[in-house]
This record gives C-alpha cells, structure tokens and sequence, in this order.
C-alpha cells in the first residue's frame, strides 16, 4: 500500500514494479506536497529528518521509515528522536535559542515581536536546560516532552 503511495507522488519516476529500481529518488518539492504534509509548518524539517541523502530526496525506504515513525503506534523514543532531528534547525546536535526561535516562528508564523520571542526561547531553555549549557542535548529534550505527555502522542499535524 505505501509503495502504491509514492509510486502516485511521481509515476513518471518511480517504477510500478519497486524491484526493477530500489533507489529511486522521490524531490522533496514533490513529497511536500502530500496531503498529509502540505500544511505542517515543518513539512521541510520531516522530509529532511527521513532523507538519507540530507537534501530531503526521498527513497522508498526513507518514505517507509517517515510513516512508520509518524504512525500512532511508533514506539515514545523513536518519535523523540526524529522530533529532535527536526527541531535541530542548524543540526548540531543540540536544539540552541536560534533553533528556538525558528519553531517558534513556524509555530505562530511570525506574529510574536521579537521582545515575545526572545522571553518564550529563554523561558524554554531555562526549564529544559538541565546541565546549564545554554542549550538542549537530546536528554534535556526526553525530559522536557516526558513532562507534557501530549507531546509525541499525536503525529505533527496533518500526519
């Protein structure tokens, strides 16, 4: 069924038959567009998160993991996971204030002046931050959506 699905994304790349050419890449201007990603403010991030290339071309196989990991029943550590991979904007490995500030912007589409911005990322960062680096390592993250219990319950909208 979900080979069904991206053959449908591009049938003029992807082959009917997945066997005859395994490593096909699906752009991400085309997966962007699914329905189910369309509206999500991170749509990018997701796609780059699954890519095994980085650049968010997708294969059947990172199409597979990206709907495996966004379906209810994914394991709590294996969403954490990539929900950390997508909120590391500069993927550094740690979700720093300028990380922060772009969730936040997809967030609430840039309606917060930068004084708001600037109060919400340090107010983050000072609740989550729990060796005091200034920053969140994936640690930091686990603890902090182990707190809101919602937070990896439902896929990011739209999926």
């Amino acid at each position: 069924r979900l080979h069904a699905r991206f053959y449908e994304l591009a049938p003029n790349i992807v082959p009917m038959d997945y066997r005859k050419s395994p490593i096909v890449h699906v752009p991400m201007s085309v997966i962007i567009q699914m329905p189910e990603l369309r509206e999500n403010p991170f749509k990018e991030r997701i796609v780059e998160s699954f890519s095994e290339d980085g650049d968010g071309n997708l294969t059947f196989n990172d199409f597979v993991d990206m709907f495996s990991v966004l379906c209810e029943s994914a394991p709590r550590d294996l969403k954490a996971n990539y929900a950390f991979k997508i909120y590391d904007f500069n993927t550094d490995n740690f979700i720093c204030k300028e990380d922060l500030e772009l969730t936040l912007a997809r967030l609430t589409k840039s309606e917060l002046d930068e004084d708001e911005v600037v109060l919400v990322c340090d107010k983050v960062i000072e609740e989550a931050d729990l060796d005091g680096d200034g920053k969140l390592g994936f640690s930091d993250f686990e603890d902090m959506i182990a707190k809101a219990p919602d937070f990896l319950r439902c896929p990011p909208k739209g999926l």
